[in-house]
């Protein structure tokens, strides 16, 4: 199994789990720095990750992000309805 590394060394191991790969940059950016870290600093990693996966990986990654996210949207879209719903029963 292939495997590429954060700017600290940090290995993730590419086997199709895009939440090892945001668990990685959560652990590497976020919670190295205690919560204190920027756009910048995120963005730096996630583009030295990027730069280091195939074409196919980054249609994979991307495949599999954007479903994520679509699911997280319907889900924000779902949640705000029922509370709207709630209010307007109460």
């Amino acid at each position: 199994m292939r495997s590429i590394k954060t700017t600290s060394g940090a290995e993730i191991v590419l086997d199709g789990d895009l939440l090892a790969v945001l668990e990685a940059l959560y652990y590497e950016v976020t919670a190295r720095k205690q919560l204190e870290r920027s756009f910048e600093d995120m963005s730096r990693e996630i583009n030295h990750l990027i730069n280091q996966l195939t074409d196919e990986e980054r249609r994979s990654i991307l495949a599999d992000s954007l479903f994520l996210n679509q699911v997280t949207y319907e889900n924000d879209k779902l949640e705000a309805y029922l509370r709207k719903l709630g209010k307007s029963e109460g």
